[in-house]
């Protein structure tokens, strides 16, 4: 039986985009964690955050990524979920795990153009505030994405570049 990919990187990588590609490449279907969860909670992730904080988000989001054990599908996860706990730990043993990368400046430029009150832990910031945020936490989480399976920047590559390594992850390594 074949495992799910989790793509996982910084806001505003391109996660739910690529997921979408790549799920109707491969015919898979595609789940974005953070949708799943505004389903199940009824509130937006920002309204979530107000009234139970981050904590307890990020222990709901840990309870939604392990239900997608032993699903083939494609699943977007939300940019932090693979920091907190063993959550990356789980992902690599439970799936094959794709890093979408990205620098800093051109993580800024993509989150600049979108409505950062929808992303909780950018409320308020902008200009340069906002990219030393992206700065320091992506230098933070940094550590986690490396763990991927398979790392790739956007810019340079294509929907069948990553169906390709997928597959090949899939032929070398049955345990991923």
């Amino acid at each position: 039986m074949r495992r799910p990919i989790f793509l996982v990187g910084f806001m505003g990588s391109g996660k739910t985009t690529w997921g979408k590609k790549i799920a109707q490449s491969l015919q898979v279907p595609f789940i974005d964690l953070d949708h799943e969860i505004v389903a199940h909670i009824a509130m937006s992730i920002p309204e979530y955050f107000a009234l139970y904080g981050e904590q307890q988000f990020r222990e709901l989001e840990r309870k939604f990524l392990k239900k997608q054990l032993d699903k083939y599908a494609v699943i977007s996860t939300g940019g932090g979920t693979p920091c907190f706990y063993d959550n990356m730990e789980w992902i690599n043993n439970n799936g094959l795990s794709l890093y979408l990368y990205h620098t800093p400046k051109s993580l800024y430029a993509r989150l600049s153009q979108s409505d950062v009150n929808k992303r909780p832990v950018l409320k308020g910031l902008s200009g340069e505030s906002l990219l030393a945020f992206i700065e320091n936490k992506l230098h933070e989480r940094k550590r986690y994405y490396e763990q991927a399976h398979i790392k790739f920047e956007q810019i340079h590559t294509t929907l069948e570049d990553i169906i390709e390594l997928i597959h090949k992850h899939q032929e070398e390594d049955i345990q991923y």
